[in-house]
């Protein structure tokens, strides 16, 4: 019985990854020290998966910042404003791409279908021209051969890759990079026959688009590309891998119809009526079917005994020689490996499985399935005295473990959560009349300026976070270090003259990992680290039983900030949607439920801020729009669930209170409804990476009444605007939106930045608002 894994995280089991990308990008290093340290994370991935018996090993899951840039970097998509002059693309035009430079910025980042995951957006055209640019896929593909390893080289499929694609700057804005399908085949198939010559057997090709709603020219443009591809492939074994969702029945039909793939992998744990779509509609005779029952996209041990007899239901379908064990999707999206995290909890570290876990878990499901499951039976003379416990009894054993626990479940917090159903839970006043009586109260300008929240965080002040932990220094000590920190933010801030400040989060680690540390309920890791984009790597907190909020969080420390200045200080949190999207979430209950219980313990911190003096609370919800469901007929209810908990948050503060949200990296035009009906003061979201894109839909005649602030410049790249350059993005906006409503701030926060980039970046925007001040004041 044969094992797959559709993808492995990249960064490394202690981010070996980021720390070399970072120092070739500070100019600490060479090109050559960063590929000898991506050399060395894939020879040990490699030979990881094949030490635990995987026969399907990927390849060409490595990117030094994102796989689909690295398709772009594949077909030669290279933008025009980058000046690629055509061969091979270097590290230079590749990271440009991805970061920008001095002068050109970066191409648009957004998320990966509903994970935190982002990715760079190909941007193409009707003059775009592909060439083979980029020969990672075979090069690694022959590193991992000269091992001694096979495995299965992986390609974005090209519909996937153009349905992710958006019309370049110049381009009809009604262009389709579909239309480019014929032309972008021809580099397809000059990879495989690179590969071929190069000894390759299998290809996978991901297209995981074919979850999605597609029209029908969308379905029929899969059957076109592989048709076309088909005598390429011959010779060669290639299936079509699907994840993080259902596939419809039409798209089903489709897929499994095309000639020339020998098989399909679905997503099994989030795909769970594809089970009954297989067993009502069939599946192909003499195709391969790569089952995903491992859990890609969490940290919980699999449930061997369900997921085998899934398994054996399958294997009764498709054939024994047919069926093939795969995880969900890819790893990427899992924490690396469960053996580094030596301070966890015992008894829930026994409920978890990272993805060298999951590898191993992968292939004894595969074992078992073909009769090898490892219960051992120790015997004197034929006759059984004892029994090892073997995998699949541990796995009960922990199993039963976490269903039993104690600390799971809190009936209090149960009840108070359920007793939420009732109430849409708004504020009582609408947003007009609370922007009036806020306006009274803070007395800010037209155009008033405003950060995200966090500001640098430079090493020594990780140093000091760090020593506090390990009691290497005193709380007094921690305390005056970080009020010294909040104190330099703030002056920074007068001195720019912005006007309404933040503290700059010098105590937090991570926008969600901090506000876990304080709830009931979290556990969290070491080395649990997932990457996010690019080197940029977060820790995400484990929600493994009922929440709740022991005592305030945030109060001291805003209270602090406030009193060093006169100017309004935002109390900064995280909202409750956000939270959950970015942990490793319960699956034992309804997400909806876990969310309700994070919002009434958000609501009291809320609460206890507005008592302590706080005028303006912001209550982040990044990853609303990240949750979405892929299917239209599933996203009317998660977006219920997820706006009534915003506003339970909020629901009971005075009108003079100004409540801010703010959103980062994705499409929001969809749900701009939704967005609405989250009733805050204030919104500010990301935009300036995106091209306005977020403007769109208010010059499509959306009227939005609360106050919004699209970001004026991109935080995710070391380029500096010019005041010029945001003073032209703020009148874009005043095209479309109330000069009333309207506020200038920088995309998302600044944590990651340096102070070099920051300081000219804030002076240049705050320069720029005064200058449409001064304008818009001449004007009247």
């Amino acid at each position: 019985m044969a094992s797959h894994i559709v993808g492995y995280p990249r960064m490394g089991p202690k981010r070996e990854l980021k720390f070399a990308l970072e120092s070739f990008w500070d100019g600490k290093s060479s090109a050559d020290d960063l590929q000898k340290v991506a050399a060395e994370l894939r020879s040990s991935i490699w030979k990881q998966m094949a030490d635990a018996g995987i026969k399907y090993i990927p390849s060409n899951t490595f990117s030094y910042y994102d796989q689909v840039l690295d398709t772009t970097a594949m077909v030669g998509a290279v933008p025009e404003r980058y000046n690629y002059t055509g061969g091979e693309i270097g590290f230079d035009i590749y990271f440009s791409m991805a970061r920008g430079n001095a002068s050109v910025p970066a191409m648009e980042m957004t998320k990966w279908f509903d994970t935190n995951y982002h990715f760079i957006v190909p941007e193409l055209g009707p003059h775009t021209k592909f060439s083979y640019s980029s020969r990672k896929a075979v090069s690694e593909y022959k590193e991992a051969k000269a091992l001694g390893i096979e495995t299965i080289p992986i390609l974005i499929g090209p519909v996937t890759y153009l349905l992710l694609s958006k019309p370049s700057r110049g381009a009809e804005k009604s262009f389709s990079p579909l239309s480019l399908l014929e032309s972008i085949l021809p580099i397809y198939k000059e990879v495989i026959a690179e590969l071929k010559a190069a000894g390759a057997t299998w290809i996978q090709f991901d297209e995981p688009t074919l979850v999605m709603d597609l029209q029908s020219h969308q379905l029929e443009a899969f059957t076109k590309a592989y048709s076309e591809l088909e005598s390429s492939l011959d010779g060669l074994d290639v299936f079509i891998e699907t994840y993080f969702a259902d596939i419809p029945a039409e798209a089903y039909k489709t897929v499994t119809a095309l000639k020339g793939v020998r098989g399909f992998g679905f997503d099994l744990v989030r795909g769970t009526q594809t089970l009954d779509l297989i067993k009502t509609a069939g599946f192909p005779a003499g195709k391969y079917l790569f089952a995903g029952v491992v859990d890609g996209r969490n940290i919980w041990a699999n449930d061997l005994a369900s997921s085998l007899s899934i398994l054996v239901g399958l294997e009764a379908i498709v054939g024994k020689d047919k069926l093939v064990v795969s995880t969900s999707c890819s790893l990427m999206h899992t924490a690396v490996d469960l053996v580094n995290e030596t301070k966890l909890d015992s008894e829930i570290k026994s409920w978890l499985a990272f993805a060298a876990q999951k590898v191993v878990e992968v292939n004894a499901l595969a074992k078992a399935l073909a009769g090898e499951k490892d219960e051992v039976v120790l015997t004197t003379k034929g006759i059984p005295v004892s029994r090892e416990v073997g995998f699949f009894s541990a796995n009960a054993a922990a199993q039963s473990s976490r269903k039993s626990s104690p600390r799971v479940t809190n009936e209090e917090v149960q009840r108070d959560a359920a007793a939420l159903k009732g109430s849409d839970h708004r504020r009582p006043t609408n947003v007009s009349a609370r922007l009036d009586a806020q306006q009274k109260k803070l007395n800010l300008p037209i155009l008033p300026t405003t950060t995200i929240g966090s500001f640098p965080q430079t090493m020594d002040l990780r140093r000091v976070r760090r020593e506090y932990k390990a009691n290497k220094i005193s709380e007094e000590e921690y305390v005056k270090a970080i009020k010294e920190e909040i104190s330099k933010v703030v002056k920074l801030q007068e001195e720019f003259d912005i006007d309404v400040l933040v503290h700059g989060e010098p105590e937090r680690n991570d926008m969600v990992e901090y506000f876990g540390e304080q709830l009931s309920g979290f556990a969290f890791t070491v080395n649990g680290w997932v990457q996010s984009y690019g080197s940029r790597c977060v820790k995400p907190p484990i929600i493994y039983g009922d929440v709740s909020r022991p005592k305030a969080m945030t109060v001291f420390w805003s209270k602090t900030a406030q009193s060093m200045t006169s100017r309004p200080m935002k109390g900064m949190l995280t909202g409750p949607v956000t939270i959950l999207n970015w942990s490793f979430v319960r699956n034992d209950q309804p997400r909806s439920e876990t969310c309700y219980q994070i919002a009434l313990a958000i609501k009291k911190e809320v609460e206890d801020l507005e008592a302590a003096g706080i005028q303006v609370i912001q209550i982040d919800e990044a990853a609303l729009r990240e949750g979405l469901p892929l299917r239209k007929s599933e996203q009317a209810f998660y977006l219920d669930w997820a706006v009534h908990s915003f506003r339970i948050t909020n629901c009971g503060v005075h009108d003079t209170t100004q409540i801010h949200t703010h959103m980062c990296y994705s499409n929001f035009n969809d749900i701009i409804h939704s967005i609405i009906d989250m009733d805050a003061d204030v919104i500010t979201i990301e935009n300036s990476r995106s091209d306005e894109k977020l403007l769109s839909v208010f010059r499509e005649g959306v009227k939005y009444g609360a106050g919004i602030g699209p970001g004026v410049y991109d935080i995710h790249s070391p380029r500096i605007p010019s005041t010029e350059e945001i003073a032209d993005r703020i009148n874009k906006m005043l095209a479309v939106l109330e000069t009333n409503i309207l506020w200038v701030n920088p995309d998302c926060g600044l944590k990651t930045r340096k102070y070099g980039e920051v300081k000219p970046a804030l002076s240049n925007m705050v320069a720029a608002a005064k200058l449409l001040r001064s304008q818009l004041a001449g004007a009247k």
